[in-house]
This record gives structure tokens, sequence and C-alpha cells, in this order.
């Protein structure tokens, strides 16, 4: 099968593309693997969340001492082929890095396509084997593809054939029932030259409910060569470190974690209300469709602010409602205001602190 195709600078689609300076080196994710090494740490990463890893979230999530954040999975076959796509599902800025980009694809033409068209503005590319949503694996995406890694090698290969080490490539997996299954796909795609592999410790039909199984993941970590990433169950800076502890795992990516707290990785236990004001600033700034934001605010704040309080906040329906309902409970300051982004507990009007209790 030919891997040729005519690139598609996206930077005639949007002009601020055009604007960004090279990739640095050192935010090649293999380099950040030794960096944290040389530091005896993990590598931190903020995973592929569907809507919710745009880019002001993957700005805030840096800002908090996280080394490398995807983006969400895009479709490739829709990437290459519509330029509304193209438009709508990827934006970056000079800021945006490490950052890499999560593809969901299923045979070697569109993988290689969308590779041409976006590798020159992400630091890697990852390929997305474990997406559980079943309307994905009714495509051949996603975790469809935990059975054929053949398919995976091959896609794997193409890419390294025509770029090699200009792009770093890594696959996120889910763990088989039989961890032999799963040990022969990594050593398949590590054969392909893959650059690192992200597992998460349970299989598509896991509930979320049910433990990540650290245990295969470190089989994992033990049966390849390339840098290994553990992903599941990481909700804390030091959960972070224990887990790279049991697994040996190089790095560790929180999901869930850092979308109820992107300050995880500095060590916060709770979303700080100095991240919350910096994302309001980073949402209203870039922009960020309203029930998105919305939704990020209220998994920042689930379990801060009274059960009355956060119903309140989630029944909003416009941007200006919902920074009128934060002005009249919080104080909420603004990047020009003294102080702004650096408190950590919630500031509630006095007027509404006697019945905002949790």
């Amino acid at each position: 099968m030919s891997t040729r195709s005519t690139p598609i600078d996206l930077s005639t689609l949007n002009p601020n593309l055009s604007t960004l300076p090279p990739r640095n080196p050192e935010h090649n994710p293999l380099f950040i693997f030794q960096k944290c090494k040389d530091e005896k740490r993990p590598v931190f990463i903020a995973g592929p969340m569907v809507r919710y890893s745009k880019l002001p979230f993957r700005e805030i999530c840096r800002y908090y001492k996280t080394d490398i954040v995807y983006t969400p999975m895009i479709l490739a076959r829709e990437f290459v082929r519509n330029e509304v796509a193209r438009l709508s599902d990827f934006s970056t800025n000079e800021f945006d890095r490490s950052v890499i980009v999560q593809i969901g694809a299923n045979n070697v033409t569109d993988l290689i396509k969308m590779v041409d068209m976006i590798h020159p503005y992400v630091d890697g590319i990852g390929l997305n084997c474990g997406c559980p949503i079943k309307e994905q694996v009714r495509e051949g995406i996603g975790a469809a593809l935990m059975s054929e890694p053949e398919k995976v090698s091959e896609m794997v290969k193409a890419v390294k054939e025509k770029y090699g080490d200009k792009v770093c490539i890594e696959t996120k997996i889910r763990v088989h029932n039989d961890i032999n299954e799963t040990i022969r796909f990594v050593k398949m795609v590590e054969n392909a030259g893959v650059d690192f592999i992200t597992v998460h410790g349970r299989t598509k039909n896991t509930r979320s409910s049910v433990p990540a199984d650290f245990d295969k993941i470190k089989i994992i970590k033990e049966s390849v060569s390339v840098p290994v990433v553990s992903n599941g169950d990481c909700r804390s800076l030091d959960g972070a470190y224990k887990i790279a502890e049991f697994t040996g795992c190089d790095g560790v990516m929180a999901v869930r974690g850092v979308l109820d707290n992107p300050a995880m990785f500095a060590g916060f236990e709770k979303a700080p209300w100095g991240a919350i004001e910096r994302f309001w600033e980073l949402a209203t700034s870039y922009g960020l469709p309203f029930r998105l934001l919305q939704h990020h605010l209220s998994c920042m704040l689930e379990g801060q602010i009274s059960r009355k309080l956060h119903i309140e906040m989630n029944s909003k329906n416009s941007l200006i409602s919902l920074i009128e309902f934060f002005d009249s409970n919080f104080h909420l300051k603004r990047v020009s205001d003294p102080g702004f982004g650096e408190s950590v507990s919630i500031p509630l009007r006095q007027r509404r602190e006697s019945n905002a209790h949790i």
C-alpha cells in the first residue's frame, strides 16, 4: 500500500499557524522522558479527553507542572477530508508545548495523510488503540485495534519509515484478559519502531469502577525496552509517584484526576482557586464553547462548594449568567487585579458564606 501523499499545509487554512516558531527538540517526548529520568521522577502527563483536552485546558495543566498534554482524539478520516473538521478539531499556539495529538485511525493511508498535515505543529503523534466507546469500536478504531496488532504495527512502521526520528509516535493501549496477548502486541509495535507505549490498566470491557491492574502494567513495562506510561487511577501527585514506583513505568498519565484538578501534578489536593481564575482567563481569551467551560468549572469545584451552589452554577445557560453567578458568589479576580491566580481556598462572598457550607 502506498504511503505517499501530498501534504496540506495547515497554515494555509489557519494563518496563525504560520507564525509559530519551529518545534524545540526539548519538547520532544523522548527528551522529556530522559530529563525526568535524570531528575529521578516520572513524566507527568495529562491524557486525552473527548471534548475536554482543548487548548485552554492544556495550558492550565502545563502551568501546574504537567510535562506533556494530549489533545482530544481527532479522527484521521474526517481531518484529512474535511476542511471544517481541520479548523474545528485542532487549535494551538506558541505556548502549547509539549503537546501530543491523539489520532483515531484504522489504516495507513489516513494516518500518514494526517501526520503529513499536522506533525509540524505538535511534538508527538499518539495512535489511539484503547478507546472503548462503542461507536469508535464499530468503526474499527480505538479498542478495536487491540485485536489487530499486525495492522497497528503496519501503521507505526509506515510513520517511522517516512519520518524516522522527525516524528515521535506513541500507541495508547488497554490490557487484554490474557496478558500474553498484550505482551505480543507491545513487542510487535516495539519492533515496528514505536517510540513509547501508554498502557491503561483495564480491558476494553472493564468498568471504570474496577481498579486498574497495575500488575499487568508492570509486566508490560518489563517486556519492552521503549518507555512505558501507566494510565489509570492516578488522582494525586503522591499517587503518581506510588504508581511509578510499583510499575517501574517512565511516566504516569492522569485523565479524570486532572479534569477535576489540573493542579494535581503541582501537589495540590484539590483545584486551587487560582487555577479557576486562570482557567476563566484562558477560556475567555482563546474561546471555548460555553458548555465545555461550564463543565470544567463544575469538575474543579465539585466537593469544594455547597451542593446548592453547585446545582445553581450548572443551571446557568449563558456565559453572561455564569460570570454574574461567579461575581455574585465569589471574589473572582481578573488578570489585571493584584493577586490574580494566587489564591488556594475558595473566596466566597461573606453574604453567602452562612448557607454555602459543604
